[in-house]
């Protein structure tokens, strides 16, 4: 059982199994981890993938066509040739593999902050970054979620990352690079890359003032597994900024991210449940804003 706390997760029209399935089969020690479908959501019948990709615990769902992946969120790949004599060699073969339907956003090549790096969108639209590490310092690992800040939003990514910093436990921040002067229309000072640990889980977080025609949106959210409703009461507090984006364990940051309070209970009684049990679960969770924890247990030993 992954002790991960942050999840990300994706929406999907109708591909989440299809996604995982390949995903699972590029990267290394991958697997689907679960696989169950909830009925009669207002999507219809939606499957719900588990799965992990290097160690690291996605979510997936099929949504419909309500939100579409875009770059603000885009998970890094690091390849650290320290630990991996083929790193240079399997950072290509997952490029390609990425590659195959999908869209470079910047070619893979040799930058200033990198000997290999490239960032692609992939056959569904979600966005990596593949980068040939410098292994240096304190270890990282092989995925991390990456925030960009566009748009209104440029220039916040130091702001977004203290204020997560402040919300989650077992925090701090690691590296952190400004730009400098003379990389308009980027401000002096603004945050070209930084890096942020929540909960022991790695984040990076950059500004970009270039002209993007997309913004945070719930395509991909980020699940916190809470097993309290003292835990869920306490996130919820803190992230949630706007009340009408609230439903059913979602809710919007003050930067316009999504993310999702989840007591990690539901996902156990979801799995166990069926017929019309799983019905009164699915509509009772599906009516709510906030989880209520004993209310869904109460629903759930229903005779």
């Amino acid at each position: 059982m992954s002790n991960q706390k942050i999840v990300p997760h994706l929406w999907f029209d109708y591909q989440a199994k299809e996604a995982a399935e390949f995903y699972t089969s590029i990267f290394p020690d991958s697997e689907i981890t679960n696989l169950s479908t909830v009925n009669d959501t207002p999507s219809g019948d939606s499957d719900i993938v588990s799965f992990s990709l290097a160690g690291f615990s996605f979510m997936a769902i099929n949504g419909g066509p309500n939100f579409k992946f875009n770059p603000s969120i885009s998970f890094m790949v690091n390849f650290d040739p320290s630990k991996d004599a083929n790193a240079r060699e399997n950072l290509k073969t997952l490029w390609e593999q990425l590659a195959e339907g999908g869209t470079p956003l910047m070619e893979l090549q040799e930058y200033p902050f990198s000997k290999l790096y490239g960032w692609i969108q992939d056959k569904y639209g979600l966005s990596w970054q593949l980068i040939l590490t410098n292994p240096e310092g304190e270890e990282r690992p092989i995925i991390i979620p990456s925030m960009m800040f566009v748009q209104d939003l440029a220039g916040k990514a130091e702001e977004a990352s203290d204020y997560y910093l402040s919300v989650f436990n077992g925090s701090k921040r690691g590296m952190l690079y400004r730009y400098p002067k003379g990389m308009e229309p980027d401000e002096e000072g603004t945050i070209m890359f930084t890096d942020y640990m929540l909960e022991n889980q790695w984040f990076v977080g950059m500004d970009s003032a270039q002209e993007h025609d997309f913004k945070f949106n719930e395509a991909i959210s980020l699940l916190v597994k809470c097993e309290t409703q003292e835990e869920i009461d306490y996130y919820w507090d803190k992230l949630s900024s706007d009340p009408s984006a609230e439903q059913c364990g979602w809710l919007k940051d003050p930067y316009g991210v999504s993310w999702q309070v989840w007591p990690t209970v539901m996902g156990e009684m979801l799995s166990k449940a069926e017929g019309e049990q799983k019905e009164r679960l699915t509509k009772t969770f599906l009516q709510m804003k906030k989880f209520d924890i004993d209310k869904l247990k109460e629903v759930y030993q229903e005779s």
